[in-house]
Formats: structure tokens, C-alpha cells, sequence
């Protein structure tokens, strides 16, 4: 049996919709919502089964955590262990958008999104539906809405065509990504930028783009200026990211404290 794919703009399917959303995260399943970008898959970022649920929906493995999405700056605060100037300048042009940063996360947070080694992947997404969805469940674990290995979903029947009964809500707000240009790595690509911040404030450390996406790398420097790194810089360390509508992507790090290590890429993210 096909799905029940939730039309947000008839106000009596949102309502529906945002309920059984609603109610699905908060015991542990999945919900298909569309982002700025791309439609993401989202799980209860703090349920550990919630999240392997994800990876497994998807066909992901623990070591290509997903991103998380949040519903303002104040929950960057919450949820990152520092966030050096150069990252608040950032969101500060960029958020709600499409750009993810990746930070060392509070060691205190009782989650367990995958091999992360204590980095978390953020961002505050600029879509209605989303942010609503977010204001009420708190973070979500967002990766991109599709299987492994095919392009993500832009609109909610995509989804659905992909992940079937694996989700038990999808949230159709049209198509995804329609702000943005593609200019990301691959074609039609409307998927977030996703930068490391783990090294800003060591001696010599620098923001580094890890995953190409919609905003673009003159977009950055023109905030940051020498703080990021160069193009040839980037790729040996590009760190492993979900999109949180397929931008996976974690620093490698020695321990939750400490990521003084070769970044390694995460799955593509929303």
C-alpha cells in the first residue's frame, strides 16, 4: 500500500500531518519534511533506535552519521561545545539556509548519532514546515530523503517512491532546493554547503568546505576572508557528511573533546 503523503498547503492536511509527525518522532519513527534544499528523513536526534532506524532506512552504515537540523542560533549554543566568531559571522548571513557547520559537539549530550568522534553537523534550515516541525519536536537527525547511492529527493512522491513504508509520515511543502542554483558537486545538486569549524581557534586552523553545495565558496570567503582554507587544502581531509538532505559529513576526531584528527567524510545531508 502506498504511502499518505501530507499536501501542507491545504491547511486541514497540515494540520493532520504535522500532528502524526509530531507523534511519529516522539515515539522513535520517521517523518519525510521538506527543507530549503532537499527533503530530508528525520528522526528524534536523542533516540539512539530512532536514528539507527534512519541509517537503515536509508542503507547507511553507523560511520556516516547524519546532520542535525535545529530551529535558531540559540540551539547552536546548546548543542555546540564552542562557536568561534567566524562560525557566528556565518550563520549570521547564512542561517536559516543552506550552509552546515560542523563543530565539536557539548560532551555532555546524552545522543548517539553514529561515529561522529565528538563532532555534531548543523543547521537551521529556511523552510516553514521544517522550522515548525522543529520548534515543537526540538533537534533532528536529517539526512537526505533517498537510498543510498541515488540522488536525493526533491519533492515528497520522490521520497516516497524511495523509502515506501520505511517512514510513517511524509510532509509535502513542493519542491525543494527552488531558491538555490545547483552549483554543487554533482548536476542539479541543491544540496547544503557543509564546513569544518572543528580546528578554528587552534594556532593556524582554518574553516574548510567538505561538501560543495549551494552557497558557494566565494559566498564564505567573502565572511571569513584568510580563515578558509584553500581549495587544494580541502580535499585530503574532507570530512565524511550526511546532508541533512544528503550531506554527511564528521571530522574524524581522537575523542569527544578532542578533534585534532584527519577529518573523515560523513553521508550527504538536508
Amino acid at each position: 500500500m502506498a504511502p499518505h503523503i501530507y499536501d501542507c498547503s491545504v491547511d486541514t492536511e497540515l494540520m493532520s500531518g504535522m500532528r502524526l509527525a509530531r507523534s511519529a518522532i516522539g515515539r522513535g519513527a520517521l517523518v519525510v519534511m521538506p527543507t530549503d534544499t532537499v527533503y530530508g528523513l528525520a528522526a528524534d536526534a536523542f533516540n539512539r533506535d530512532a536514528v539507527q532506524r534512519l541509517l537503515d532506512a536509508k542503507g547507511r552504515e553507523r560511520s556516516s552519521p547524519p546532520p542535525v537540523l535545529i530551529p535558531g542560533v540559540a540551539t547552536l549554543d546548546a548543542l555546540a561545545a564552542e562557536v568561534p566568531q567566524a562560525v557566528r559571522d556565518l550563520v549570521d548571513v547564512f542561517w536559516p539556509g543552506g550552509l552546515t557547520v560542523i563543530l565539536r559537539a557539548q560532551p555532555s549530550l546524552s545522543w548517539d548519532l553514529g561515529e561522529t568522534r565528538g563532532t555534531v553537523a548543523l543547521r537551521m534550515p529556511r523552510n516553514p514546515i521544517a522550522l515548525e516541525l522543529l520548534s515543537e519536536t526540538g533537534p533532528l537527525a536529517v539526512s537526505s530523503a533517498n537510498l543510498t547511492g541515488l540522488p536525493a529527493a526533491t519533492d515528497a512522491a520522490g521520497a516516497a517512491a524511495m523509502l515506501e513504508d520505511r517512514v510513517d509520515v511524509y510532509l509535502d511543502g513542493g519542491t525543494a532546493g527552488v531558491d538555490y542554483d545547483a552549483i554543487g558537486e554533482r548536476a542539479g545538486d541543491t544540496s547544503s554547503t557543509i564546513v569544518d569549524a572543528t580546528h578554528l581557534g587552534e594556532p593556524g586552523g582554518l574553516l574548510r568546505i567538505v561538501r560543495a553545495g549551494v552557497i558557494s565558496r566565494e559566498q564564505i570567503q567573502a565572511v571569513v576572508g584568510d580563515l578558509l582554507a584553500g581549495a587544494d587544502a580541502e580535499a585530503p581531509q574532507a570530512p565524511e557528511v550526511s546532508s541533512p538532505a544528503d550531506e554527511t559529513v564528521t571530522p574524524e576526531v581522537s575523542s569527544p573533546a578532542d578533534e585534532t584528527v584527519t577529518p573523515e567524510a560523513r553521508e550527504p545531508s538536508a
